[in-house]
């Protein structure tokens, strides 16, 4: 597996996870980016004995886009309390089937985690167990394509919930192309494939400097080949 690296010192490490491969260490065999990165650090460090590579936050197995780990227990820690006090800005490119009521907006739901199915639920304010989970979405292009009606949304997560973007699509009448979970359309498809949702762009400050760093990769392939991008960049 090829890494690609967009910023590395000795306390962070930037890097684009592809989709398909489980953000931390799995339970299984397969690759996974925290062992990826611990064999990368090995063949660059002259120290001996296991790096250290701090997980700070997360993007599920099918979903591609930038992501920072922590080469330190002091930056995993300044990293972890961004995350916690909402200073960290992650922003996603989705394409959902159909179009938002509004060209821009915001979802503001509570969100219930069904540990045993691994999946989650917009439930009810009060509901033990649920969590806020907000967003705001922009829609950046809409096509048709074989057909159906698609759209391109740009989208700022305010909270981490589990499938937080899935889900609240899903439930706001949108749900994301290809998602076997949420999606009705493809819960019966044995094909294998990615949502199609991307970790775009990620900014927070240097966990030991303050500096303020900005990261984006713009997605490629899949349906995001056929949309506009003429006016983001």
């Amino acid at each position: 597996m090829k890494l690609n690296i967009l910023f590395e010192d000795d306390e962070i490490l930037v890097v684009e996870k592809p989709a398909g491969i489980e953000s931390q260490s799995g339970k299984t065999f397969e690759p996974d980016m925290v062992s990826e990165l611990k064999k990368h650090i090995n063949t660059l460090s002259t120290k001996k004995g296991e790096p250290y590579v701090g997980v700070i936050h997360r993007l599920d197995k099918p979903v591609g886009g930038v992501m920072v780990y922590a080469k330190s227990q002091i930056a995993a820690e300044a990293l972890s309390r961004q995350v916690s006090e909402h200073k960290m800005e992650k922003i996603y490119y989705a394409v959902v089937c159909g179009k938002p009521v509004d060209n821009f907006g915001t979802y503001v739901d509570y969100l219930w985690k069904d540990g045993k199915n691994n999946s989650s639920k917009i439930v009810e304010k009060g509901i033990k167990s649920a969590k806020p989970a907000e967003l705001d979405y922009w829609i950046v292009d809409c096509i048709n394509w074989e057909g159906r009606e698609l759209s391109l949304l740009k989208i700022r997560l305010k909270t981490g919930r589990h499938h937080q973007i899935r889900v609240q699509m899903a439930g706001h009448g949108t749900p994301l192309w290809g998602d076997r979970k949420y999606n009705p359309e493809f819960q019966d498809s044995k094909a294998k494939g990615n949502v199609a949702l991307f970790a775009f762009g990620l900014t927070f400050s240097h966990p030991l400097t303050g500096k303020k760093m900005a990261f984006s990769i713009k997605p490629k392939g899949g349906l995001f080949e056929h949309f506009s991008w003429q006016d983001i960049f």
